[in-house]
């Protein structure tokens, strides 16, 4: 059973930065491909980043792009968000998600095959 956990998610100023985890059980870490993705109200999900196994390739949403930032510690069965630079339309509930795709054909919409509990994040203006 593979369970991922998120944590990091909060109440902050337009302007701030937070830093979400999501740590994994249950699988061998390294040789999953690990992405976040965020929910806003009435809203659908949406893909906000990607990264490959080793780390070394990363993907983002356009609306993400330089200010967020996706790493994963494989030692410590981790992947990490670090949000800068936060606007109030970054107001959602994110959640890490594990997939066995191929990161070289990895897309917004790929299947994952798990996903956390989702933690939220709120962003006043």
């Amino acid at each position: 059973q593979v369970q991922l956990r998120e944590s990091g998610g909060g109440l902050v100023q337009a302007g701030g930065s937070l830093r979400l985890s999501c740590a994994v059980f249950g699988r061998t870490f390294s040789n999953i491909l690990m992405g976040w993705f965020r929910q806003a109200p009435g809203k659908e999900r949406e893909f906000v980043a990607v990264i490959s196994r080793s780390g070394r390739g990363t993907k983002y949403a356009d609306s993400v792009k330089g200010r967020f930032t996706i790493s994963r510690d494989n030692a410590k069965d981790t992947v990490y968000l670090q949000m800068n630079s936060l606007k109030p339309e970054d107001t959602a509930i994110y959640y890490c998600a594990a997939s066995a795709a191929f990161f070289s054909q990895v897309t917004p919409t790929t299947n994952y095959e798990y996903w956390g509990q989702g933690t939220q994040v709120t962003v006043s203006s």
